[in-house]
């Protein structure tokens, strides 16, 4: 059996940590906490579950946090997590399992990562990210914000999720930008990695030009992870439909089948963009293929409302424009199949049945 080195770079986390803690602590056989800086009680509480708190000086770099936490650690593999993550009952099961079933020529373990919800609790946006790395292995944090260790060499890709419930926020909400600002200002070359979030990062934060600016050199530099690639495309055709230039939008959203078979956010944004021009034939045509592409599979970001509710809801309306009720209510009833409390589907089942549609 493995044994496991729990990783967590914290500061003010009070409010978050021991839910955190305790929904993992049945796996971990030693905890790393090393803080950045807090002022409230996170050490106090940190220091009820290990012995191994310690203090590192904060520069903005997350990565040089998260080296700093692994290299405490001594444990065969180290895992991490936020301060407010959870790792659910099912997940912690299935974690011990694989605890005992490892083999240890796996370098990383990789995991779901579920991080945005919506009003209903349902995951809206999830990604893949690696979870446990093998120490000794010269694996290291590369970048200052968004970090990651490179999915690279042996690598067991899974299921299980991992959960980021945040809860009340004490960090500054333009701290990810203002590291990314300063990155920009120093005029060290970025990679291509640090392209790709500084532009989602600007994309966050409603400055479609600048986001624009860098989405087109991480693509013009081809030097991206073919995920990155598609998510581009499709985040350039926001920002584009932002700055109400429309006629880059078409050119962009084909451009993602260079790299690979379609994705349903694209196809569904081709819906959008023929639906703005009332072109509803070919809107239902692209949210028909965007509702038949099944699960979504990969490693990179899942707009999960794509992959299923948005597309039927979108064909549904489309139908209705083109006279095809009863066709309207099957999409509708498919749309429900996903997300059954949705009042889009409320208000559609209540028009249809005016018109003696049910």
């Amino acid at each position: 059996m493995v044994t496991i080195s729990l990783c967590l770079i914290v500061k003010n986390e009070e409010s978050v940590l021991a839910r955190c803690l305790d929904s993992v602590r049945d796996l971990a056989d030693e905890i790393v906490i090393v803080d950045t800086g807090s002022t409230d009680k996170t050490k106090e509480i940190a220091r009820k579950y290990t012995g191994k708190v310690s203090d590192f000086e904060w520069v903005n770099d997350f990565s040089a946090a998260r080296n700093e936490a692994f290299s405490r650690a001594t444990m065969d593999y180290a895992m991490w997590l936020d301060a407010d993550d959870i790792v659910p009952p099912e997940s912690l099961k299935r974690m011990l399992a694989l605890k005992e079933s490892l083999n240890p020529d796996v370098d990383i373990v990789a995991m779901k990562y579920l991080t945005h919800f919506d009003a209903g609790g349902n995951p809206i946006l999830t990604s893949t990210r690696e979870r446990w790395i093998r120490l000794g292995g010269g694996y290291i944090w590369i970048d200052p914000v968004h970090e990651c260790i490179p999915l690279v060499g042996n690598v067991l890709y899974t299921d299980i999720e991992i959960v980021h419930k945040k809860g009340p926020s004490t960090s500054d909400p333009n701290r990810n930008i203002k590291i990314y600002d300063a990155v920009e200002a120093s005029g060290k070359p970025m990679s291509a990695r640090q392209l790709y979030y500084y532009a989602r990062e600007l994309k966050d934060h409603c400055a479609w030009a600048k986001a624009a600016y860098y989405f087109e050199r991480f693509l013009d530099g081809k030097q991206g992870w073919v995920e990155d690639n598609i998510a581009t495309c499709f985040n350039l055709s926001i920002c584009y439909n932002a700055m109400g230039e429309e006629h880059k939008i078409l050119p962009i959203l084909l451009r993602s089948f260079h790299f690979d078979a379609p994705r349903a956010e694209i196809c569904s944004e081709l819906g959008y963009y023929y639906k703005r021009a009332k072109n509803h034939r070919a809107a239902l045509q692209w949210f028909n293929i965007a509702s038949n592409l099944g699960s979504p599979s990969g490693a990179g970001f899942i707009l999960c409302d794509y992959w299923g509710y948005i597309p039927n809801i979108e064909a549904c309306v489309c139908c209705c424009e083109l006279g095809d009720f009863k066709t309207a209510a099957v999409y509708n009833e498919r749309a429900a199949g996903f997300k059954p409390d949705s009042e889009a589907v409320s208000i559609n089942r209540e028009y249809l049945a005016g018109l003696g549609i049910g």
